[in-house]
Parts: structure tokens; C-alpha cells; sequence
């Protein structure tokens, strides 16, 4: 069965080798993020970026190639968001979080 419902996305901007209270902050997101029961996670690894300092980070210059961008995805209804935000606000201290309307479709 379908049921469509209208969820909330975020996506967490960060780089690969971003820390916080001593694990990878992509890492400490997604356990955040289960340890509050949201509907799920995921963390994709870009192959090219820049950030707000304008520098690329991309897997051909072999000397950025270590802290390339991640972007951290979260989807769940509003208020299930809502209570992870505190914490995003804590942990990111360089980085972008955006949020969008998104359609959920779940499967049951």
C-alpha cells in the first residue's frame, strides 16, 4: 500500500573529513538520527565541490582528494525533523543545511 505524505528533506553540507566529539560528522549525524527514530538516513560522497571559502575539493587533485563533500540526507515528517535540528545547529559549525517540501511515499 502507498501512502502519500507530505515530509520534510534536509540535507546537511559538510566535508568528508569534518569532525565532532572525536568520529566523522556525517557519522555522528546518522547516529543521531537513528537514536531518535527518524525515518532514515543516507550520506553520499561528492566527487567535486567548493564551500563558502570558494577552494575545490575534487578526486583529481590529489591533494584536496581527503575532504571531499559530503551531503548527509534526512527525510521524515516536520515535527520528526524538528528534533534533530538542535543538534545540527550544535554540530555544524562550517557547513549548509537546507530544508525542502518533499513528497513521501511510503511503502508498507
Amino acid at each position: 500500500m502507498k501512502l502519500p505524505v507530505e515530509g520534510l528533506l534536509v540535507r546537511i553540507f559538510v566535508g568528508e573529513s569534518d569532525t565532532y566529539d572525536g568520529r566523522l560528522l556525517y557519522e555522528a549525524i546518522v547516529l543521531k538520527a537513528r537514536e531518535l527514530n527518524l525515518a532514515g538516513a543516507t550520506v553520499l560522497r561528492g566527487i567535486m565541490g567548493f564551500g563558502a571559502a570558494s577552494r575545490i575539493h575534487s578526486a583529481r587533485l590529489l591533494r584536496l582528494s581527503e575532504d571531499m563533500p559530503v551531503i548527509i540526507e534526512i527525510v521524515d515528517t516536520k515535527d520528526e525533523i524538528d528534533k534533530i535540528m538542535p543538534f545540527l545547529d550544535e554540530v555544524v559549525g562550517q557547513g549548509l543545511i537546507t530544508l525542502e517540501k518533499a513528497q513521501v511515499i511510503k511503502y508498507r
